[in-house]
């Protein structure tokens, strides 16, 4: 295989990872109205830490001093992303869900212009202005203007956001599948613990919520990871990222086809968020 077709290979398969983690707001939030919420995360997780443990198994052997608190750390910001995303899909729109979790591309140069004193380029700064000017299109578009899911998913946006700092700053030393594994155990030991004092849910009975479960458990966390690992070892880490800003794109189709309304406003706001995520991306 020649390295320009591996490449294209690899950019189909990072598509592909996009157009999965697109489809699972819709299939999450039919899952949560049938399920518990906690009781769900705590599932998937565990499947992903199965499925992680089954494609990487030397990612056990990996851990080095202070690997487990940098892990920690990022899997509580991971928890909390994970936590508000799916309760805020009890109140908004899987489509306007996918594209405010995409948020964090551009919410991600602000934090760490305060944080790690990383002043942002000014390109970037305008992919800023465009987003927050298409989620504001995009929020007006809905019949029911903004609502608590909708700040509930922005609060997930900034938590992811906080998460990409610290895997950006103390993650890079240590290895990327110790660090993975660590902090998928610690959303499921979190989401799992919280269920079981609290919703008592037993094992779900529906087959949605089955599917719901392997696809973001094993396809949407073990192997989209184990995708995207491949990928950075053969592409450049931008172009990696500016094909996975196509997730939001593929969240609003699969809205879309499950019924959700966009409108003139709404599509606008769609393509304003998007081009300022890739802005941001390119440039940042």
């Amino acid at each position: 295989m020649t390295p320009r077709t591996r490449r294209l290979w690899i950019t189909a398969a990072l598509v592909g990872v996009a157009a999965v983690w697109g489809g699972t707001f819709v299939v999450v939030k039919d899952a949560v109205e049938r399920y518990p919420l906690y009781g769900f995360l705590g599932l998937r997780f565990t499947i992903a830490v199965v499925a992680f443990a089954l494609l990487f198994p030397r990612a056990l052997r990996r851990f080095a001093p202070g690997t487990l608190q940098v892990g920690l750390l990022a899997g509580a910001f991971l928890t909390a992303g994970y936590v508000f995303q799916t309760w805020g899909l009890q109140g908004t729109t899987a489509s306007k869900a996918a594209f405010i979790t995409g948020m964090f591309v551009v919410i991600t140069p602000l934090m760490q212009a305060v944080i790690l004193r990383l002043r942002p380029h000014g390109t970037t700064l305008l992919g800023v202005a465009l987003a927050v000017t298409g989620l504001w299109l995009l929020s007006g578009a809905s019949a029911d203007g903004w609502t608590a899911g909708d700040t509930r998913v922005l609060i997930c946006a900034v938590a992811y956001s906080a998460h990409m700092i610290v895997l950006g700053s103390l993650g890079t030393r240590h290895d990327v599948g110790a660090l993975t594994l660590v902090q998928l155990v610690t959303v499921a030991v979190v989401c799992g613990a919280i269920s079981l004092g609290f919703e008592h849910p037993g094992l779900p009975g529906d087959t949605s919520v089955w599917f719901a479960l392997v696809l973001t458990g094993v396809f949407g966390s073990a192997v989209a990871f184990a995708v995207q690992t491949y990928a950075q070892r053969h592409i450049s880490p931008s172009r990696t990222a500016l094909v996975l800003v196509t997730e939001p794109a593929f969240g609003g189709f699969f809205g879309w086809l499950a019924g959700d309304y966009f409108g003139i406003g709404g599509l606008a706001g769609s393509a304003l968020i998007l081009g300022g995520m890739a802005l941001a991306e390119l440039v940042g």
